[in-house]
């Protein structure tokens, strides 16, 4: 094979990435590192590029619906801390380390994909009118779609803020207190930073069950520390009470309050009434049906990360993040990692296609139940490994941004440092 020395002499290669969060945009800074011959940012090893092929140029094509890259775990504060607002959402034109010409964003959604042809089509957000694009390869990254207030609905950050400004302001002159419905992750995170941030405020946590993360497969000691942990930043938590009915009320004052009334006659009044409690939904309704399960995850080949069965076309298409169909409970760290992995594959296929080197592909492995939980100013961790429980926890697995500055530090959103400009 004849040696390609210049990057102007290289492939160019077009890479349509469905999903701008956290799976999407690691496959994105991951790709960038290897077309330019580097080692990913995500790779703890060096990566062992091909003399004949040591650059590809990329055309890579991001679409999503919002208008900026939104850090999903940090919403418990982000709906409680307006200054964290802000940071929580960039728009992509801000992300400095996808400003590249290399690197092209839609803002609009993925309504269709033709795996044979390469094709898919997208519906422009603004003006609803679709367009077709072609590609090399397809990664679905497009992740659950979460309802309100698990994730805010706003599709752009100025109408976000406006969103989380009226919800922070709300909760936060709860003269009757604040109930947050539903004692899973999301429930028990929102209920504590809401506590950590108005600590005037009484915020009550209710669940159905008798014991917190009871939808989690997690040991008895792991739920058990989130309910101490809870307890411990002054959230007041009713377990087994189901809720029947809410219904408003009328005030002489005019703030708002609704009368609740649990399954067991239990009667409680509050000024503001969270639901955490709702199952997300695949978003991946754009794909052929055979691709998907019978819940509409992505049925995937696990050495590959392409679309299983196997078929011709099967290789050019990967799946990361949430979409998977895999074990283990969703995280955004390994929606991360499996957005690294599709990097490395589809650089090892063009290797193979170009130089006929025989790849060895990242492959995922089983995922065991494992979680990390921010509550108040302590965290709990646990995992195969055991559980544990602190502020050093908090500091090691969210610092002090709920895991904003892990993420992006992570991913490199920042670009990479001069003396990481080395393979």
């Amino acid at each position: 094979m004849g040696s390609v020395p210049h990057a102007q002499d290289a492939p160019t290669v077009r890479v349509f990435i469905a999903g701008g969060s956290y799976a999407g945009l690691s496959a994105a800074v991951n790709l960038l590192d290897l077309g330019q011959g580097l080692s990913p940012r995500m790779f703890q090893q060096p990566y062992e590029h091909h003399p004949d092929l040591p650059r590809v140029n990329w055309d890579i094509t991001i679409v999503d619906e919002r208008d900026g890259f939104y850090h999903l775990i940090g919403s418990p504060l982000a709906l409680a801390d307006a200054e964290y607002a802000k940071k929580a959402w960039i728009k992509f034109q801000d992300l400095p380390g996808l400003q590249t010409p290399q690197v092209k964003f839609i803002q609009g959604s993925v309504s269709s994909v033709d795996c044979e042809a390469k094709r898919t089509t997208t519906i422009d957000n603004t003006t609803k009118l679709p367009t077709t694009h072609e590609y090399d390869y397809f990664i679905a990254a497009t992740g659950l779609r979460r309802v309100w207030p698990v994730v805010p609905q706003s599709l752009t950050r100025k109408q976000y803020l406006l969103e989380a400004e009226e919800h922070i302001h709300a909760v936060a002159n709860a003269q009757h207190g604040v109930v947050v419905v539903g004692g899973g992750a999301v429930g028990i995170e929102m209920a504590a930073e809401l506590k950590l941030v108005e600590p005037n405020v009484k915020v009550f946590l209710i669940h159905s069950r008798e014991k917190l993360l009871s939808s989690e497969n997690l040991s008895d000691e792991c739920k058990d520390k989130a309910l101490e942990l809870l307890k411990e930043s002054g959230v007041e938590v009713l377990l087994n009470h189901r809720l029947a009915t809410t219904t408003k009320a009328e005030t002489t004052d005019g703030s708002s309050k609704y009368e609740l009334e649990f399954t067991n006659g239990h009667k409680m009044a509050a000024s503001e009434v969270i639901m955490a409690v709702s199952k997300s939904k695949s978003t991946a309704t754009y794909l052929p049906s055979s691709a998907l399960d019978e819940e509409g995850y992505v049925k995937i080949e696990k050495k590959l990360l392409n679309f299983y069965p196997w078929h011709p076309e099967c290789e050019f298409h990967l799946c990361a993040g949430d979409l998977t169909k895999w074990s283990g409970i969703k995280r955004c760290g390994w929606a991360m990692h499996s957005g690294h992995y599709a990097a490395q594959n589809i650089h090892k296929f063009i290797l193979q296609k170009h130089v006929g080197q025989e790849p060895k592909f990242m492959e995922f492995q089983e995922v065991p139940p494992m979680i990390g939980l921010a509550v108040g100013k302590k965290a709990v961790a646990s995992g195969p490994e055991g559980t544990a429980a602190g502020e050093d926890i908090m500091q090691a697995y969210f610092k002090h941004d709920l895991g904003f500055t892990i993420c992006w530090d992570w991913m490199g959103l920042a670009g990479r440092k001069p003396e990481e400009q080395t393979a």
